[in-house]
């Protein structure tokens, strides 16, 4: 059974930082695209970062120079350090991982919220 757990959001005034976490279990993590995507409130889901096996990562251009996203094979986890929040940062955040086609696997989401 494959799970995705995502830990580390929360309540965070604008020009702060959060350091979220994705821990996974039931997939051979080395070979799996590990991703980022987050969803605001009456938005669709939008990619933030892609982390790919080969140790590529690509951040979309919204986040380029505040987040950096990151993983660690030995650890079967991923992270998402989020520096200079901005309040339209607000969003639930979303861990994913795939081998590629329909193959997908969702965590169930951590809430960020930046004050202004």
């Amino acid at each position: 059974q494959v799970q995705l757990v995502e830990s580390g959001g929360g309540l965070v005034q604008a020009g702060g930082s959060l350091r979220l976490s994705c821990a996974a279990s039931g997939i051979i993590f080395s070979g799996n695209t590990m991703g980022w995507f987050r969803q605001a409130p009456g938005k669709q889901r939008e990619l933030v970062a892609l982390m790919y096996s080969s140790g590529t990562t690509h951040h979309v251009d919204s986040v380029k120079g505040r987040f950096t996203a990151s993983r660690d094979n030995a650890k079967n986890t991923v992270y998402l350090q989020m520096n200079s929040l901005k309040p339209e940062d607000t969003a639930v955040y979303y861990c994913w991982a795939s081998r590629g086609g329909s193959n997908a696997h969702w965590g169930q989401g951590t809430q960020v919220t930046v004050s202004s």
